[in-house]
């Protein structure tokens, strides 16, 4: 398979449309065409040591959860080791694509298999993902009716010029039993600024004026964290001792919510995969499970009852990395050898 067939099948399996706008995902380093994949190698981190692997078990293609490239490199030298990263990418030809927050949001992605660190419950989006684009262009739709067609050819005119404006119809109306002119216009929120100051020239015109939002829909299943009910409740206890089972784990920490035991009963759980503050903030549950918080959102956790469990940033994540071996293959019809690394570890252990 080439590596442009290749791509488009990853994005197919997961729209980077989904991932968060200030992340960096997609294909990150591209060698020179033509570039042929026969081996995709999968990684939760791409440290130096696990591109000596990747490049040892000959990889054509490294699919690194986190992006090894997010902010700008100025310059690809040999002087720090994500610019090295670059280097030895090239010279063995070999490609880096990253999906990261897109694996976070899809529903068969990152937290959906953390949830099965819980047991047996159902599932929703903390915060559901949108569709990439709706039925119509714009932000907002504006609908306003004349019965001045002079005038109104003078005020579309003016509309056309503005910027951002699409999908402008004129229509006959009959309201109140008299004929009149229905305009209707999409625009973005900057044009809708320009649009209503030019329609408030004229009283008429803007009294009879309507602004409706447009929202695109939002997609079943898919979005950040998960809020989890267990189908049966269970005591804290049981809950550590399954999450500990289901990431491999020999120790966890633990914030005990105020007012709350090991025995406390957890009926709802939040969870989000890496780091999970922003995620989980104000959610209410009986336990927060993710890799790492700021210690002031523990501390408000823990006042208002909510117990936390953290693991540390990629063992929420690096577990994953066997399920989506399995869905690849199955998704891109077994075309391809697919690994995952030996040597990817998370770079925090205890002492």
């Amino acid at each position: 398979m080439n590596l442009g067939e290749l791509v488009s099948a990853l994005n197919d399996f997961a729209s980077l449309s989904l991932a968060e706008s200030w992340d960096n995902v997609g294909l990150l380093v591209e060698p020179s065409p033509p570039h042929a994949v026969n081996t995709l190698f999968l990684t939760n981190d791409l440290t130096e040591e696990v591109m000596e692997e990747a490049v040892q078990k000959k990889a054509d293609l490294i699919l690194s959860y986190h992006p090894p490239i997010f902010t700008p490199l100025k310059r690809v030298t040999w002087k720090t080791w994500k610019e090295r990263l670059v280097v030895r990418a090239l010279e063995h030809r070999i490609g880096i694509y990253s999906p990261h927050t897109a694996y976070d949001a899809i529903p068969h992605g990152v937290n959906n298999w953390l949830t099965k660190g819980l047991g047996a419950c159902t599932s929703v989006p903390l915060h559901p993902s949108t569709a990439p684009s709706g039925p119509a262009q714009g932000t907002h739709r504006v609908e306003f009716c004349t019965d001045n067609n002079e005038h109104l050819e003078m005020v579309l005119s003016k509309i056309k010029g503005i910027q951002e404006v699409s999908c402008l119809t004129t229509l006959p109306a009959r309201v109140e039993g008299e004929e009149r002119t229905r305009v209707s216009l999409n625009c973005s929120q900057k044009a809708l600024l320009e649009v209503v100051a030019l329609l408030s020239q004229n009283s008429l015109l803007y009294h009879n004026t309507e602004i409706l939002l447009l929202q695109k829909p939002l997609l079943p299943h898919t979005g950040m964290g998960r809020l989890c009910t267990l189908t049966e409740p269970v005591s804290l206890s049981d809950i550590i001792v399954r999450i500990k089972s289901h990431l491999k784990l020999p120790h966890i920490r633990l914030a005990m919510g105020m007012g709350k035991t090991q025995e406390s009963l957890v009926k709802k759980a939040a969870l989000c995969a890496g780091s999970g503050s922003s995620v989980l903030k104000g959610i209410e549950a009986d336990l927060y499970l993710t890799g790492e918080m700021s210690h002031h959102d523990v501390l408000d956790a823990v006042a208002n009852g909510i117990s936390v469990i953290l693991c540390e940033h990629s063992n929420t994540e690096r577990g994953f990395l066997s399920e989506l071996r399995d869905m690849l293959a199955s998704h891109l019809l077994n075309k391809i050898n697919i690994i995952v690394s030996e040597k990817d570890r998370d770079p925090l252990q205890v002492a």
